[in-house]
């Protein structure tokens, strides 16, 4: 499967999907927090999985997982006051449904990674809608985001 066909982001829901995506790629990566005991890396090893860290004081080598999460946090986390764990993750869901399906990324070009939403067509002249179209709005998180598409008008 090509990767810009795959989700950009997707969330867990519980310890097996974890795991399973662990032993499809055989390593784990993690930074050298104090969070991360030998015992984890050991027991890690000991389940047949290699341990990958990051170099010391290097969140760049951890670019793209720094990126999503500094993504996730500014345009979704911090305009939400999460009541509960279920609150925050449903959230979550909503914006990564969105980050994957209708949101730009620049890594695509001017393209969505959703490649099955259909495109606009391409208008002779600019900032112009269609005589035959309507601009239709979803709103996103309560309308923290919205995406929008074309719409033909019923005759």
């Amino acid at each position: 499967m090509r990767r810009d066909t795959q989700p950009l982001i997707g969330l867990c829901s519980n310890f097996e999907s974890v795991w399973r995506a662990m032993k499809d790629t055989g390593f784990v990566i993690h930074d050298r927090d104090r969070i991360y005991s030998k015992e984890l890396d050991a027991s890690l090893k000991a389940l047949g999985l290699s341990v990958l860290k990051t170099p010391y004081k290097s969140p760049q080598a951890n670019s793209y997982c720094e990126r999503l999460i500094g993504t996730a946090r500014r345009e979704c986390l911090d305009f939400v006051i999460p009541v509960n764990e279920a609150h925050i993750r449903q959230t979550l869901r909503s914006w990564v449904e969105h980050y994957n399906r209708a949101r730009p990324h620049s890594s695509l070009g001017p393209g969505m990674p959703d490649r099955t939403s259909p495109k606009a067509e391409l208008q002779f002249q600019r900032h112009s809608i269609p005589n035959d179209c309507r601009v239709v709005t979803t709103s996103i998180l309560d309308g923290l985001h919205h995406e929008y598409r074309l719409e033909k008008i019923a005759a």
